[in-house]
């Protein structure tokens, strides 16, 4: 099971850095939540998987005994979604407006920084 999960988290690196390496903002932005989930992934692998075993202690010990899932992980995984989450809206907020201003998510047409704004003095004749 390990294996097939590591195997996984691999082929999603892999996948949202051959994204982020893309010239679309879209692909860009897709690529950094491959990478955010297969990190989650490899943190959830760590975790120690083990079926059947909630970390819970059951009537009449003090502790744990093991084997037992580690809960640790879970919580960061669960906090690292919910921020993942953030990153990603603002970051679709943030192509949006940057696809109204310059008419295309075409990270090469975002070198210069000059952007067209009409002055309603100029414009007028």
């Amino acid at each position: 099971m390990n294996v097939l999960l590591a195997i996984t988290a691999g082929v999603l690196f892999g996948g949202g850095l051959f994204m982020m390496l893309r010239r679309s903002l879209v692909r860009v932005l897709i690529g950094l939540l491959m990478i955010s989930n297969a990190v989650n992934l490899i943190i959830f692998t760590a975790g120690r998987l083990v079926p059947a075993h909630p970390p819970l202690i059951s009537p009449g010990n003090n502790a744990l005994t093991p084997p037992y899932a580690d809960p640790v992980p879970q919580a960061l995984i669960l906090t690292a979604i919910v921020i993942s989450f953030g990153v990603a809206a603002f970051a679709i907020v943030l192509m949006q407006q940057t696809y109204r201003a310059l008419g295309n998510a075409d990270m090469n047409d975002m070198r210069s920084t000059d952007t067209p704004v009409e002055d309603e003095e100029e414009a007028t004749p």
